[in-house]
């Protein structure tokens, strides 16, 4: 994780002629082609292997960085997550919990690894230089918690079904 990109789905979202200082900052993304080209090669490699594939699920991360693509991942293999905010590779120390989680810094992937299968990815991932990071495990709870071990605190904790828009209707009795 880097501090860039940062609100950089809000600001391609803007409408022409509309600005704000702060966001067109924030949301500049910086792209890095040799990363690009490390993690497409990790990727090509596993799909390579056909069944033995160690990749489950894969999502890029763009808009809403983490705080989208994890939701996702978990939510398309049926599962919920736990995961570890600290554990997310970054380069900047000193990022908020909303910088980690939120950022938008280009060529990253979400992927979803059967645990056994990591020696594999981990082999993969070296021999490329492609750094990665297990940052949490999904769960058979359809149910999202994100844990700060810095602060000691559980920044995000409910089910999928809220954070994926999909909130419980209120019924009302009326007499």
């Amino acid at each position: 994780a880097m501090n860039i990109g940062l609100g950089g789905g809000a600001a391609s979202s803007m409408a022409s002629g509309q600005s704000d200082a702060d966001l067109d900052f924030a949301s500049v993304q910086r792209d890095n082609p040799e990363m690009e080209r490390r993690c497409q090669e990790v990727i090509d490699r596993c799909w390579q292997l056909g069944d033995a594939n160690p990749i489950l699920f894969i999502h890029d991360v763009g808009a809403g960085g983490l705080s989208n693509a994890m939701p996702e991942l978990v939510s398309d293999g049926g599962r919920g997550g736990k995961f570890e905010l600290r554990d997310i590779l970054s380069d900047e120390p000193g990022m908020s919990p909303l910088e980690i989680w939120c950022n938008e810094s280009q060529e990253r992937y979400v992927l979803a690894v059967a645990a056994d299968q990591l020696p594999l990815f981990d082999e993969l991932c070296k021999r490329e230089r492609a750094p990665y990071a297990v940052i949490g495990e999904a769960t058979e709870e359809l149910h999202l918690s994100l844990h700060d071990r810095h602060f000691d605190n559980q920044p995000i904790d409910l089910p999928l079904d809220v954070l994926l828009g999909k909130t419980p209707k209120m019924t009302r009795d009326v007499q």
